[in-house]
């Protein structure tokens, strides 16, 4: 339900915010008074078209928020909510419109801004308004089966179907897959052949290109670098006569200063750090001379690097760019391969549980469908009993169930196989003649106005613990009405509120005693503008509007708005 609705600058609405309850709340109010512009905005609101001329003179914008209460069992907005991130306090949510002077507007759910089609779609699991612009769930084909199902109790046994209908689906899904592969395998078998052949043969090892390149640098770079060790073996301890070696000298100067230090013991330390420079670079001698052992100038080797790196480096250019892509691309094609030659055994299995699913989905799918077809005889004598009601009694109200033939379907009670999907075999649509003589049509084709209202009302009715839909909203619905059908109307709007909360705007007064809210909407003008107010009545000024709409405030039309309420009230009882 709306919790609250503000409009700030919205056409000759200056600023207006509403705090609303459950139940039936009523609008009434001269005409042009602006409670159509009130519908308007809450219409813009579910992603509605907007026009420039929305915004009041002299506003750059015009701003539209409503705070919605909804039941968290509404799965299917719920997944909309979670898929576009956009559900923060669960079982509300908050929606904004922007109207620029321009003509351009903003959207935001919950504070993110969202597309016009999104506020459309979240829109239509929240508010039905029907009137002088359309915005019903109802007229939308597609969602009288799950309308159906609902007044049918059919949730559980839906569901049931359901899980064996994702089993049959991920088994066909499967099977196309390996048909694919198995299609494939005729034209990539030698490729693959090929690929792992190649890459085996090579017998690749992790990091062994980084390994060779160090390598080939050291063979390539032989008798230099020979040169430099020797060079450097040369200062550190062959150096001519008159030239004694770095070893030598540091042996004369570790001797210089162990004499310092037996004559100043505080200069210890300087003898040790001599020696540990002496021993370092004994070490360094010793690695000098392994390394120098090492290096050999093997021109063959270098050769067999050469030709072994444009080996690995051909692969990785063709296989990921690496040695660890090309082993990971020949374990995957290496599992494709595996794949290939089990194809067609996995098909025969799956085709087995396929054959073993379908007749259990078919159980399933012909029990929703006849306890469908039980519900929608129901459903038809309900509603023609509430047009009856609704001065419509020679309205005919049909719900059209058919199959459509699919060779690739599950078979009926006849064993014919029908289309399916995650709902049945059934398509389902709401058909109506509104007058006697005149042929089904879908309800979506039907005409506007008053007549269309009673009948929406009449579904709604009918239909209203199985629509999840929590607020509801009429305009035009006394149109060609009188005040006996209009207490009928009033009664039937009043019993639909205590699951719904429904709007209402109205002329008649015999349908504003109903209701649980009143407010009355009027035009004032203060310096100089004009501006829509909306009153909420209490007691007295209600009895004092619902007089006022049976004619000329009296004393005899308040005692009729008087008897009105009393009527009402007692009816409520009843």
């Amino acid at each position: 339900m709306i919790n609250r609705l503000q409009i700030e600058n919205f056409a000759i609405i200056h600023h207006l915010e509403l705090q609303l309850e459950s139940g039936l709340v009523i609008l009434t109010g001269e005409t042009g008074a602006g409670k159509s512009i009130i519908l308007d905005a809450i219409q813009v609101l579910l992603g509605g078209a907007v026009q420039p001329v929305m915004v009041r003179t002299g506003a750059t914008k015009a701003r539209l928020e409503a705070v919605i209460s909804f039941d968290t069992n509404q799965e299917d907005l719920h997944e909309i909510l979670v898929r576009e991130d956009l559900e923060e306090d669960p079982g509300v949510i908050t929606l904004e419109r922007e109207i620029r002077l321009e003509g351009r507007s903003n959207a935001r759910i919950n504070g993110h801004s969202v597309s016009q089609s999104i506020l459309r779609e979240v829109g239509s699991f929240l508010i039905d308004i029907h009137g002088q612009s359309e915005h019903l769930s109802l007229l939308n084909s597609r969602s009288h089966i799950h309308l159906l199902d609902r007044y049918a109790r059919n949730l559980e046994q839906l569901s049931g179907y359901q899980t064996v209908f994702h089993q049959l689906t991920n088994i066909r899904k499967e099977i196309r897959e390996l048909e694919t592969l198995e299609k494939e395998s005729h034209s990539k078998a030698d490729l693959i052949a090929f690929q792992l052949n190649e890459i085996s043969t090579a017998k690749l090892t992790l990091n062994e290109d980084d390994e060779l390149e160090t390598e080939r640098n050291r063979l390539a770079n032989a008798e230099n670098l020979s040169n430099l060790v020797n060079d450097a073996l040369v200062l550190l301890e062959e150096s001519p006569a008159e030239l004694p070696s770095i070893s030598d000298q540091l042996g004369q100067v570790s001797r210089i200063l162990h004499n310092l230090s037996r004559i100043d013991p505080s200069q210890d330390s300087l003898d040790i750090e001599i020696n540990n420079v002496i021993d370092q670079l004994t070490d360094t001698t010793h690695a000098l001379r392994i390394y120098s052992e090492e290096i050999e100038n093997n021109p063959k080797r270098l050769l067999e690097i050469e030709e072994r790196l444009v080996l690995i480096n051909l692969l990785k250019k063709k296989y990921g760019g690496s040695i660890e892509s090309t082993l990971t691309f020949a374990r995957n094609i290496s599992e494709t391969m595996e794949k290939f030659s089990s194809a067609s055994e996995q098909i025969e299995e799956l085709r087995a549980r396929e054959k073993t699913v379908k007749p259990l989905l078919s159980e399933k799918a012909l029990e929703l469908s006849q306890n469908r077809k039980d519900a929608a005889r129901s459903l038809s004598t309900a509603i023609e009993l509430e047009l009856k009601d609704l001065q419509m009694a020679g309205a005919r109200f049909e719900t059209r169930m058919q199959t459509i033939p699919d060779s690739n379907g599950i078979p009926d009670e006849m064993g014919i196989p029908q289309q399916f999907d995650q709902y049945g075999i059934d398509q389902v649509e709401f058909m109506i003649a509104p007058n006697p003589g005149e042929g089904l049509k879908p309800l979506a084709q039907i005409a506007s106005g008053g007549e269309t209202s009673r009948l929406m009302l009449a579904l709604k009715n009918v239909l209203s613990y199985a629509d999840p839909v929590p607020t509801l909203i009429f305009d035009e619905i006394d149109q060609g009405i009188g005040g006996r059908v209009g207490m009928v109307v009033g009664h039937k709007l009043w019993q639909l509120a205590r699951n719904h909360q429904v709007f209402c705007v109205t002329h008649l007064p015999q349908l504003a005693a109903f209701g649980d809210t009143h407010f009355h909407v009027s035009k004032e003008v203060v310096d100089g503008r004009t501006n829509t107010r909306v009153t909420l009545l209490n007691d007295g000024h209600r009895k004092q509007e619902l007089a006022q709409m049976l004619g000329t405030v009296s004393e005899n039309t308040l005692k009729s708005a008087q008897d009105l309420l009393d009527t009402v009230k007692e009816d409520r009882k009843n």
